[in-house]
């Protein structure tokens, strides 16, 4: 299994839309950073993904899971960009907050710090650890 941290301005997607999206999950669709597209292409079945809400709050506020591997992006019309299928797992008891990440030097690494305009990033499974434990 991989981990992954996925991006979304809570006014455009927030967690609660996601938690209310149920079982059969939402297209993670939109993204149009290279990199951020390799990154969904890596994603399989069952990985599971940090949602963090970016600009407004910047924190991590729950878990979703990926429930279908990478398709065209029904979106993009040059079908150059992917998407994956997303559902809600949980909502965190209180959302980690990027200063909070920021402060932890274990964390220092993280793409989330490195790239911060990146919307899809891998985590490794020493931060996922870190990251669930605060």
């Amino acid at each position: 299994m991989n981990y992954w941290l996925i991006k979304s301005e809570p006014d455009v997607w927030s967690i609660d839309q996601q938690e209310k999206a149920g079982a059969k999950g939402v297209p993670w669709d939109g993204v149009r950073n290279y990199q951020a597209m390799k990154n969904l292409k890596n994603m399989k079945k069952n990985d599971l993904c940090f949602f963090y809400h970016s600009n407004i709050g910047k924190e991590i506020v729950g878990i979703v899971e990926v429930i279908k591997e990478a398709y065209f992006d029904k979106t993009d019309k040059s079908k150059k960009f992917f998407a994956v299928d997303v559902r809600f797992k949980k909502k965190l008891d209180k959302p980690i907050t990027l200063s909070n990440i920021k402060k932890n030097k274990n964390l220092a690494h993280l793409a989330l710090i490195k790239q911060s305009r990146l919307s899809v990033m891998p985590v490794d499974p020493k931060s996922w650890k870190i990251l669930n434990n605060m």
